[in-house]
């Protein structure tokens, strides 16, 4: 692999990994508090060093497998079928999996989101960032484009800064764009609040299912 197509296409996986909803749900409430800016800033922080952490991990993994060695190029495109066969299971569950009805005599349990962006303070924003943005199987299949890559360490350093960086590209844009133009940015997020409700769910099921898919055919036409 020459180290433009390892660019492009550890770029595609990790901008499908950015693209999780809760993310970006609670990315939208935070900029809405008392303290946007300060709370946003350790949320940010929290998803970077979430993402880092177990980028680090993935690749030292997968390197010390030696899966760029030209011997273990059965393993390598083994690996990534396996991976894509995962990501299409993950996204049957998701697609298939209903919300239970809301029992009124029951008080209703905060969600995830609810919990992690009430009343935030600077602590809970931090966790809040690297619980969201933990390891998921499309972020797994950006790094492992890089782990099984034979290339140079100055390009590992590139490509894994540019996949934390568009990994959680969601999270850092939104303070960008408030630090530029606050209130517009507060309503844009209103609006992609109630549109994320409505069709997250799709979205993110058809980003896993292409990230199974494209391993997929990688993992078939490696193989074959």
């Amino acid at each position: 692999m020459n180290t433009s197509n390892l660019f492009e296409q550890a770029a595609g996986f990790a901008l499908l990994a950015a693209f999780y909803p809760p993310a970006m749900l609670i990315a939208a409430l935070y900029l809405a508090s008392e303290r946007p800016g300060r709370v946003m800033a350790f949320y940010v922080t929290g998803g970077i060093v979430m993402v880092t952490v177990v980028a680090v991990a993935a690749l030292i993994a997968i390197r010390a497998g030696d899966l760029s060695h030209v011997g273990h190029h059965q393993t390598r495109y083994g690996l990534r079928l396996a991976l894509g066969v995962l990501a299409i299971i993950a996204a049957v569950f998701l697609w298939r999996r209903q919300r239970k009805p809301a029992d009124q005599a029951k008080p209703r349990k905060p969600g995830l989101v609810q919990r992690l962006s009430a009343r935030p303070t600077p602590l809970t924003a931090f966790a809040a960032g690297a619980v969201m943005f933990g390891p998921s199987l499309t972020f797994v299949a950006a790094v492992q484009v890089v782990g099984t890559a034979k290339v140079g360490v100055g390009e590992t350093v590139a490509a894994m800064a540019m996949i934390i960086v568009l990994t959680v590209a969601f999270a850092w844009l939104p303070l960008i764009a408030y630090a530029v133009a606050p209130q517009r940015t507060v309503r844009l997020l209103r609006h992609f609040e109630s549109w994320l409700k409505l069709h997250g769910k799709t979205v993110l099921t058809g980003a896993v299912g292409l990230v199974g898919i494209l391993l997929v055919i990688q993992g078939i036409l490696g193989l074959t």
